[in-house]
């Protein structure tokens, strides 16, 4: 893999006022950028409200250095009200598309962006260079106050209502009343080729996104490049990124780009279709834009289909360092439950387990407790397996497992292998899981439908060229295996990234001890940490 390696400064800035994003004169390969917190009505589908913008980021390799991944309660508490934090990390072995965002509530829904990290000075893309990149971000919108919809649901015991609309760099697209102004529109050139840099920051769905009558062709995902393939259609979950080459070689006009949501169960989704427009340069806009065919909302078969094309590139060059030797297997359940709660609706509260544990957000961050040897924040004994095996994708299962509340994490040793294998189970529902893992890539190296079987699937596990990520999907009533290289010594978040369920505690965390190296060890805290 080509190494890229800068030195990037980001100040956030608490305070109410006017957002700025100013980027700084820089030296040779030294980047700075101050991000203003930003309060602002903003006007969609009719409706005015204010949002709130930037507090926190990932995406990242943090090597080493935990102290800039920014989740709230797990890398460090939260940056206080008029307060300030610099994050400092170098960007090591990465170069490609990702973004950052807020980590703490649901301030996700408006506090987002993308980070392009370029190829190293006369590196040049494996795949044909393009005319020009565009990063295309794909996000949510609510009509009233996202904390009041997350405060609402948590108080009454039910899922929080869905957004009003998705949305395309912000904006929702002319299907959506009082919305033609609220449209991105792209001008293009026939014959010349385009960098789609596409990135699913939507809270709580999975996304179709399309073009009318032009092929996308998939060359990389979370930041790594893939071996090309072309289609009409692209899966990307919230937390991913997949970027596209497109040729604009169709009849000169207007085409809708659409993104709709996926979900192949019998649950409320917010299923109307987000739009922008691609427009070739001297069409007028009186023209009517022309419609992408994308899947059926539940169409799970093109769903599976589409994520068994992702291969890694796997070539002198862009090696996939597959882990061939297992030093620790881990075996987690994803499960849904129920909590008694006497303010609530029906006296229950949804939660959500890995391994029948329901994670409890400490009041201190874990990795400070970590690195300072503060005693009773965290338990380092997190099962390998679930208590209690059962028929896990069977007859839905509504009795409870004995699910409990605890900050209990796995500890890793420095350097060993590891192979995780994420099943998702019949508690209550079966349902998809996109799940992320701080600090580190992965090797997504089998995934299938119904319950693992340790002793025949991983016969089928691809350990040659599977698609390398940080964010992976568990497919509806199915598993995924991931295997990584335990690496990068911290405490490194684990968890679904739809928030919905993450709120609800499918979340845990890796420590992955230090080294005997003196580059294998946690990087000293910056003097800015926040206070908890």
């Amino acid at each position: 893999m080509a190494s890229s390696r800068g030195f990037v400064s980001w100040l956030i800035f608490l305070f109410i006022g006017i957002l700025g994003f100013i980027p700084f004169p820089a030296e040779a390969a030294i980047k700075k950028y101050q991000f203003d917190i930003q309060v602002k009505n903003v006007s969609r589908l009719c409706h005015a409200k204010p949002i709130v913008t930037v507090n926190g980021r990932h995406g990242l390799k943090q090597y080493r250095n935990g102290w800039a991944d920014g989740p709230a309660y797990i890398t460090q508490c939260p940056i206080q009200t008029g307060s300030s934090y610099t994050y400092d990390f170098n960007v090591t072995g990465q170069r490609g598309t990702l973004w950052w965002h807020a980590h703490i509530l649901w301030l996700r829904a408006t506090v987002y962006g993308a980070i392009v990290i370029m190829p190293q000075q006369g590196t040049p893309y494996p795949f044909p260079q393009p005319n020009m990149e565009v990063p295309i971000l794909l996000g949510e919108w609510w009509n009233t106050d996202v904390e009041e919809v997350e405060k609402q649901g948590t108080e009454m015991g039910l899922p929080p209502n869905m957004s009003d609309a998705h949305t395309i760099n912000g904006k929702p697209g002319p299907l959506f009343p009082c919305s033609e102004k609220h449209t991105f529109a792209m001008e293009i050139e026939s014959g010349k080729t385009y960098l789609l840099r596409i990135i699913n920051a939507a809270l709580n769905d999975e996304l179709f996104f399309g073009i009318a009558g032009h092929n996308m062709t998939v060359v990389e995902v979370d930041a790594v490049y893939t071996k090309p393939f072309t289609t009409q259609t692209i899966l990307i979950a919230p937390g991913q990124t997949t970027n596209v080459l497109v040729l604009a070689n169709q009849v000169p006009g207007r085409y809708f780009m659409a993104s709709r949501a996926f979900l192949d169960v019998p649950l409320p989704v917010d299923n109307k279709t987000a739009t922008a427009i691609l427009q070739y340069k001297g069409i007028p806009n009186t023209v009517l834009p022309s419609f992408p065919q994308l899947p059926a909302s539940n169409d799970t078969e093109f769903a599976l289909g589409y994520n068994r094309k992702l291969r890694s590139l796997n070539t002198p060059q862009f090696p996939a360092n597959v882990p061939l030797k297992v030093d620790r297997n881990l075996f987690y359940t994803v499960g849904f439950g129920k909590d008694s709660c006497s303010t609530c609706v029906n006296g229950t509260r949804l939660l959500a387990s890995l391994n029948n544990i329901s994670f409890v957000m400490p009041q201190i961050g874990l990795l400070q407790a970590h690195y300072f040897n503060i005693s009773g924040v965290f338990k380092t004994n997190f099962p390998d397996r679930p208590p209690t095996p059962f028929n896990y994708t069977g007859a839905p299962l509504t009795a409870s497992l004995g699910t409990v509340h605890g900050t209990r994490l796995s500890k890793i040793a420095f350097n060993s292998t590891v192979e995780l294998v994420l099943q998702d189970t019949n508690l209550l529902t079966v349902e998809s899981h996109p799940f992320h893992l701080h600090g580190y890539n992965f090797f997504v190296v089998g995934t299938g439908i119904g319950n693992f079987d340790p002793a025949k699937d991983p016969a089928k596990y691809n350990l040659v060229d599977p698609v390398e990520r940080n964010t992976v999907g568990v497919p509806t009533g199915g598993w995924t295996a991931i295997r990584f290289r335990a690496d990068n010594p911290g405490v490194w978040f684990m968890h679904c990234h739809l928030e919905l369920h993450t709120g609800w505690g499918l979340k845990t965390a890796f420590v992955v001890e230090e080294g005997p190296g003196s580059d294998q060890s946690i990087l000293p805290p910056p003097k800015d940490l926040p206070p908890c």
